[in-house]
């Protein structure tokens, strides 16, 4: 009876062996979805729901007792260990970046109404350019976990933060011993391993541009622990009485919406932070300041979705961006 007891067991443990099976939880987050697939049995649906709320209490400008909402209303300069991260991180490609990532741009972008305190009723040149004097992370210190800052610069970490969060998760992953798994939070990705149920890697796909709302694939990649970012025009824009469509990244340079013929860029980096990061600063860069930078940075794969002048979509990978 025992040697068919123990049979039995060993039999199981091969069949869950050659039957790997992935957790899958997904649901609302950060003003949009997330996805997690891991290889796992165990639910962590607890601890990812406690990680969310701790990164939107660090860092959302929609919600009014933030650590980030506070030190824009100049209520308080204290922070936590994920803010100092995503700040010192923006620090770094601030200046590698000459300053075209900038997350002090919060209160023009707020002036344009893509931010979350509406717009300012006849925005002009002289209203844009009072606005410009705060701009520049430069101009923001840190002491400890103390920020300094000019009393009328609002910190916006929007274009990072999404990626910071994809990032926490998978490390959160990693320190349970878990190896692979697929990271997605509004469409930035983090991958470690493979797809251990279909044992195959894991595969992105990047979406064909479309101004009416449509979702299509363009292209469908592998990832080999990597991450992926994508910032786009194509779906968030603003159109003025005249019929000039705006992007919803601002310039830094100019505090006006960007115009370019890029739609669509996307970054795979080791982490999710920096790819979120560089997406968003490519965007205000154009091809030719992208393709120029990129010679510098070969740890950045890049594809890029833009309009040439015939108003014809084009693609261009550049640094080795993995192709379909």
């Amino acid at each position: 009876m025992k040697q068919f007891t123990f049979l039995l067991a060993v039999l199981f443990f091969i069949s869950c062996k050659h039957n790997p099976i992935n957790t899958k939880l997904s649901g609302p987050v950060f003003g949009t979805s997330y996805s997690i697939i891991y290889n796992s049995e165990i639910n962590f649906q607890h601890q990812f729901d406690s990680l969310f709320f701790v990164i939107n209490k660090s860092m959302s400008t929609y919600q009014a007792d933030s650590y980030i909402s506070k030190l824009n209303r100049n209520e308080d300069s204290l922070v936590d260990t994920h803010f100092i991260k995503v700040f010192e991180a923006s620090k770094e490609i601030y200046n590698l970046t000459e300053g075209i990532f900038d997350p002090t741009i919060g209160a023009v972008v707020n002036a344009w109404n893509f931010g979350p305190e509406g717009k300012i009723v006849n925005l002009d040149s002289l209203k844009i350019d009072s606005l410009m004097l705060s701009v520049g992370l430069n101009k923001v210190k840190r002491i400890g976990n103390k920020i300094i800052k000019p009393k009328g610069t609002f910190m916006d970490f929007n274009a990072i933060a999404k990626g910071y969060g994809v990032d926490v998760i998978g490390e959160f992953l990693e320190s349970k011993n878990i190896k692979n798994y697929l990271v997605e939070i509004g469409g930035e990705i983090r991958a470690r391993g493979e797809n251990v149920e279909k044992k195959s890697p894991w595969k992105i796909g990047i979406e064909m541009p479309h101004f009416d709302g449509e979702q299509s694939i363009l292209e469908a990649i592998e990832v080999h622990d990597e991450a992926m970012a994508t910032s786009g025009t194509y779906r968030k824009f603003k159109v003025d009485s005249d019929g000039n469509r705006y992007a919803h990244i601002i310039d830094t340079q100019t505090g006006y919406p960007s115009k370019t013929n890029l739609l669509s860029i996307s970054v795979i980096a080791e982490n999710c932070m920096v790819a979120d990061a560089y997406a968003t600063a490519f965007k205000a860069m154009g091809i030719e300041k992208v393709k120029a930078f990129l010679k510098t940075h070969p740890e950045l794969k890049v594809f890029l979705i833009f309009e040439n002048d015939k108003k014809q979509l084009e693609t261009l990978s550049l640094n080795g961006f993995p192709k379909s």
